[in-house]
């Protein structure tokens, strides 16, 4: 397995967490003059174009087999497209606090889904403890008062939650692609994301007839290529170092990034829970990431 080194990865994994939890920004800015079928389409779209350029700047190449196809298509349904698509139906009739509270379950899925089935990393208390602790964490974040929510509108809220069972099922299928570099895999996924979001974009929407503001195709060219097309190369990086607990437990971040975005950009209000949260949320990351004992430096393996 690849080894790497906390001093480099968990910047990583925190500026993967920036780019994915500034995304929701940039969807509400363009998704009040963009349909959301349509805006999901561009966003994969752009992201796939970014990544063909990076993989022709780095002379790659996407694999031929069709086994490696498949194994990409897969990807993409559990990553982009049918997370994102259970995601978008859930939030209609859940509020995005309680929604956000939900989105994060995934390093909890992944821990159950290894412990009980794939069994694919190594597994410990110290991990349990930071999946828990850090979703404690998310709730103080965004408010305890949202879980009194919980069972009013219980399709929705099961759909953020397989949204979340989605991601980390991404997060450890995603191990499976050492073969192939990250890039490649990054690039893959997208394509097979617009090859099938791009119809229902034309069907549904008939963005031709759209007149989108330069605001918001400048949000939707951000949302592909940083949040969508260099976030994806960092995710397939750490999949492969931090491993899938690791990987998911960005999750926990998101939604502190999200605050400090708030009140840095909307003036809202830092409380004393909230920097309880963060705490939380960052111990967690920390619990779950931190070397095993007996290894020395700074390194840690994917396997762990």
């Amino acid at each position: 397995m690849k080894s790497a080194n906390l001093r480099t990865e968990l910047p990583l994994l925190a500026l993967l967490a920036l780019l994915w939890g500034s995304s929701y920004l940039f969807i509400k800015v363009a998704v009040a003059e963009i349909p959301p079928v349509t805006l999901i389409a561009l966003r994969v779209l752009g992201a796939t174009i970014f990544l063909l350029l990076v993989m022709g700047a780095r002379s790659e190449r996407l694999p031929r087999d069709a086994r490696a196809w498949r194994m990409l298509l897969v990807q993409s349904l559990l990553n982009s497209i049918g997370a994102w698509t259970v995601l978008a139906w859930g939030q209609q009739y859940v509020e995005s606090g309680l929604a956000s509270v939900l989105n994060s379950t995934s390093p909890i899925f992944v821990f159950l889904i290894t412990a009980l089935v794939t069994r694919h990393e190594a597994l410990n208390g110290r991990k349990l403890a930071g999946a828990v602790l850090g979703f404690m964490g998310v709730a103080l974040i965004v408010g305890v008062d949202v879980l009194r929510g919980l069972g009013d509108q219980v399709a929705g809220q099961i759909a953020c939650l397989v949204g979340a069972a989605l991601y980390a099922g991404a997060a450890i299928y995603g191990k499976r692609f050492g073969h192939i570099t990250a890039v490649a895999t990054a690039t893959g996924t997208m394509i097979w994301a617009s090859v099938v979001l791009a119809p229902f974009a034309l069907f549904l929407d008939r963005p031709w007839t759209l007149a989108p503001s330069l605001t918001a195709m400048a949000a939707t060219a951000i949302l592909s290529i940083l949040c969508t097309g260099v976030a994806l190369l960092i995710y397939f990086r750490l999949v492969r170092t931090l491993g899938s607990m690791g990987v998911a437990s960005q999750s926990y971040l998101r939604a502190g990034i999200g605050v400090i975005l708030g009140i840095v950009f909307l003036g809202e209000t830092f409380t004393l829970p909230v920097a309880a949260g963060l705490c939380a949320a960052i111990a967690g990351v920390a619990l779950i990431n931190w070397p095993a004992k007996g290894k020395t430096g700074h390194s840690l393996r994917s396997d762990e």
